[in-house]
């Protein structure tokens, strides 16, 4: 059951503890804002049900601005702490996270 606080403001907010596994090189928006197209690997175990389960998944990601000209500087295979919200990708197959805010961990 979703809480009635929950239909009164809708909530898109994703945190991830990832590894930067690719990045595509800086791109500019018609705008002139900087782009960075990623994507990130997670691997964990989570509890469903009581019962432990093992879950990964690989996940394109985008970051603006600041944001992806301090991601673009950061080594691949690092880990990183992300947050963000999840849209549709441009075509609608799958999604893409948009991180707006991340640091090394």
């Amino acid at each position: 059951m979703i809480p009635a606080a929950a239909t009164a403001s809708p909530v898109n907010r994703l945190e991830l503890v990832a590894t930067l596994a690719e990045s595509a090189g800086m791109r500019y928006t018609p705008a002139g804002i900087a782009a960075l197209d990623v994507w990130l690997e997670h691997a964990s175990t989570q509890v469903e049900a009581g019962q432990p389960r093992h879950v990964a998944l690989r996940l394109k990601a985008v970051a603006f601005g600041g944001d992806a000209e301090r991601l673009a500087r950061q080594t691949l295979g690092s880990t990183l702490w992300c947050a963000g919200f999840l849209t549709s990708a441009r075509r609608g197959n799958g999604v893409v996270f948009h991180i707006q805010a991340f640091k090394p961990i």
